[in-house]
Order: C-alpha cells, then structure tokens, then sequence
C-alpha cells in the first residue's frame, strides 16, 4: 500500500481556488499533478451545492479517464457518506475551503445516494461520446437531416483546367 501524498499548503490551497464552481480555471499540469482530483472536487463540489446530478456533464479526452474521474467522485460520495461528523468536516473543508456546518453535513451524506439514484447517473462522457449524443440527438429535426445527408454526400471531384 502506498502512503499518502502530502500536498504542500501552497498547492492544496491553488487546487481549492480550481475546484470551485464559481471560478471559470483552465486547468494543465504534468500528470499525475492532480488534474483529476481537482475536476473531482469541483464536480463534488457543485453536487455540494446543491446542483442536480443529472444537470452536470464532464467531458475527457479518453474512456480511462473518464472510469478514474467517475469512480473518484463516487469513492469520495460513499466515504462521506459514513464518515463522523469530526472528519466529515476535515473532508469537506479540503474540498471547499470552508467550514461545514450541519446542514452540509447532511447534504454531504445524502449526495451519494442522490448521484446513485440519479437516473443515467453522473455523466462522464469522452468529448467524442459527447459528440455523436449531440449529432444523435439532432438526427430527428429537419434542419439536421438535411445537414447530416449534405455532410454525408461524396463531393464532386474539383475540375481541373489545364
């Protein structure tokens, strides 16, 4: 078993700063650095909030990550859902930055179940998963039909005049 990383205040409390919904971050570091941690938190973050699961969609570049990103934020949900209120307060000090109070704490503990429950359940989808649902979702208008068929077509070769 390895031990835990120690996260140097510096860092922790930029990956905080991140982690918050109310701050627009573009997000680059080397890997291993915490990128998906930080997306993690700021995902846990939202549900905090109160922010229905089903109105929340992460997009990654690869099926891995998008597995290592879903199973974080569901590891980290069922952690709290048992943990005491001493190191639930710890826990979600770290991922917010504040204090928690009573009523967070509870939220805290029920955000589990509610992510479970939430029908298609969290989504974290590959930018090209993303895609096709969007071209998918457009197929039946129209509008869409006659682009996707005009995309679809072979185009005429380009005439060439020598």
């Amino acid at each position: 078993m390895t031990a835990p990383r120690i996260i140097p205040p510096d860092v922790s409390r930029v990956q905080i700063e991140a982690a918050d919904p109310d701050v627009s971050a573009f997000v680059s570091a080397n890997a291993g650095s915490g990128k998906t941690h930080v997306l993690a938190q700021r995902v846990i973050n939202l549900l905090l909030r109160g922010v229905d699961p089903s109105k929340i969609l992460c997009i990654t570049f690869t099926k891995a990550a998008a597995a290592n990103m879903a199973n974080r934020v569901f590891d980290t949900l069922a952690q709290w859902s048992t943990l005491d209120d001493a190191a639930l307060d710890a826990r979600i000090k770290l991922s917010t930055g504040e204090k928690a109070d009573a009523a967070k704490r509870v939220r805290a503990r029920r955000l589990f179940a509610s992510a479970l429950e939430t029908p298609g359940g969290l989504k974290v989808q590959t930018i090209h998963a993303s895609a096709r649902g969007c071209c998918t979702s457009f197929r039946s208008k129209p509008m869409w039909r006659r682009a996707l068929r005009c995309w679809t077509k072979p185009r005429p070769r380009s005439c060439s005049t020598s």
